[in-house]
């Protein structure tokens, strides 16, 4: 199977089977929410490649997995947008490796 990779200056909110290798270039507050009955942990982290940079929402044991300065790769992510920002996200079917 080949994957084809695509740069942050392509993606746009809707975009799905998104897959990208990018660099943190920072990891914002971890803020703690109430989803259902469940206590869930989410930050926004900063993603850059050669194009430019994005939001990357993590979850959980996301979080802890990533560090500043980290190469992330991500298969099969999807863009979303919150306040005219758009934002990339692995949701249920994603998968992000950290090298």
């Amino acid at each position: 199977m080949v994957i084809y990779m695509t740069t942050l200056k392509q993606l746009k909110p809707g975009t799905g089977s998104v897959n990208i290798s990018a660099v943190v270039k920072s990891i914002g507050e971890v803020k703690e929410i109430n989803k259902y009955g469940r206590k869930l942990r989410v930050c926004t982290a900063i993603i850059g490649d050669s194009s430019g940079t994005m939001d990357l929402i993590l979850w959980n044991d996301q979080i802890d997995s990533i560090k500043p300065g980290a190469k992330v790769t991500i298969e099969n992510g999807y863009v979303n947008e919150f306040q005219s920002i758009p934002k990339l996200t692995l949701g249920k079917f994603g998968k992000m490796t950290v090298a």
